[in-house]
């Protein structure tokens, strides 16, 4: 593909007409040089999850409408991608049928371990952005970058000059730190504990005691399948009193947000958590 040369002015990229994610993807700077967008597109919180939500229950039509316009795209899995612009065709139309859409998959290596301090260099995956094709970022769950790979490829599009655009749609932490009851002036997301027993005992009374002294609010996840095996660890290494809540099947029929001092928990231990996706939060 032949590459237009990188935007000159960042910030006077596109006319007032050309700032809507639905706009056409053909846009000149004022040197004459074409470039697309960034568009950092939700996706439903069902992912491997048994049932599914409408997809119109959880994606505004501009952000369905947006994402079947796009022809180009970064993702975690491209399978998983192709799953969801199945659902956004049964509302829009797509610009180009699945097997002509132009899918980048992530390094595997970025998936857990994160995008933002593996030094890796995603301006290759944003050359079509230089031809004026808007590229479309996507997870496979919720919203891109945010506890998911994506961020490098946000931070590469702004060091090109590209407009970087989010698009609207659920993001499980936002909603599971709304229903938790735990306050959203001040929270952290940490991502994983460790599997290891006697560490994750450890991080766990460390983020505790974080939480407490400081009133700041401690979210993390885990996959689904080990769901149980935090669960049960929180509860042998949390104080009594400290507040946990867990959210899980965030936007599905059968989701739910229980948030509770750890002694009432341990009167209803045998209930568990399931193995649906999960958010779990601890704070005071």
């Amino acid at each position: 593909m032949t590459q237009a040369p990188p935007p000159s002015s960042p910030g006077a990229l596109w006319t007032a007409a050309d700032t809507s994610p639905d706009a056409g993807s053909d846009r000149s700077d004022r040197s004459g040089s074409r470039a697309g967008r960034l568009l950092l597109v939700p996706v439903p919180l069902d992912f491997g999850c048994s049932e599914q939500s409408p997809i119109t229950q959880v994606l505004p039509d501009a952000t369905l409408e947006a994402a079947a316009g796009l022809t180009h795209w970064i993702c975690e899995n491209a399978k998983s991608l192709r799953a969801v612009l199945k659902r956004v065709e049964s509302i829009h139309p797509l610009a180009l049928p699945l097997q002509q859409q132009v899918i980048t998959e992530l390094p595997r290596e970025l998936h857990k371990k994160g995008d933002t301090g593996a030094g890796f260099d995603a301006r290759p995956l944003l050359q079509a952005a230089l031809a004026g094709h808007d590229i479309g970022l996507a997870s496979e769950a919720g919203m891109p970058a945010v506890a998911d790979p994506g961020a490098s490829v946000a931070r590469a599009a702004h060091a090109m000059g590209l407009e970087v655009i989010p698009l609207v749609g659920p993001s499980s932490l936002l909603l599971a730190l709304a229903a938790s009851g735990l306050g959203g002036q001040n929270f952290a997301f940490v991502g994983y504990l460790p599997q290891d027993a006697a560490a994750r005992t450890q991080r766990i009374r460390a983020l505790e005691s974080l939480a407490l002294r400081e009133g700041q609010a401690q979210l993390f996840i885990e996959t689904p399948y080990r769901n149980m095996a935090l669960f049960q660890a929180l509860l042998q290494a949390l104080q009594p009193s400290t507040q946990l809540s867990v959210s899980s099947g965030l936007t599905l029929a059968s989701g739910r947000t229980r948030s509770m001092p750890v002694r009432e928990w341990k009167k209803q231990a045998a209930e568990g958590v399931g193995d649906a996706p999960a958010v779990f939060a601890i704070g005071r």
